[in-house]
């Protein structure tokens, strides 16, 4: 699917998030809730995967001009990935959750949409 301007950078966004939601579910993800928010930070998509609780975050790009789209998840936002997870988990009183972070990394331009299962660790 490609984009035509005048899309903003938060049209992109909230595209890639409905795509990917769509391509989750068609690998068998439970959604549980989308753009999780609390006082650090936000999570794209929360889902079962079997007995799993997954943390996922979107990267939608239009075009590889800067860069692929799972590069710009640095060190910098997977700590705070794992912040918003761990207050999540504690607030559900569920700490012991087997639980991983997942990257969806959508490429308009390309059409194309990577799933990057256990993308970094805690």
């Amino acid at each position: 699917m490609k984009l035509n301007w005048p899309w903003s950078k938060k049209d992109i966004g909230k595209e890639g998030e409905r795509l990917a939601k769509e391509f989750l579910k068609t690998q068998g993800y439970k959604i549980v809730t989308t753009n999780y928010q609390n006082k650090l930070g936000e999570i794209d998509i929360i889902a079962w995967e079997k007995d799993t609780l997954v943390f996922v975050e979107v990267k939608t790009r239009r075009s590889g001009y800067f860069g692929l789209a799972k590069e710009a998840v640095d060190k910098h936002k997977q700590h705070q990935m794992i912040k918003v997870a761990m207050c999540y988990l504690k607030k559900l009183n569920k700490e012991e959750l087997k639980a991983r972070f997942d990257v969806v990394a959508i490429d308009l331009e390309k059409n194309q949409i990577e799933l990057i299962r256990n993308a970094f660790c805690l």
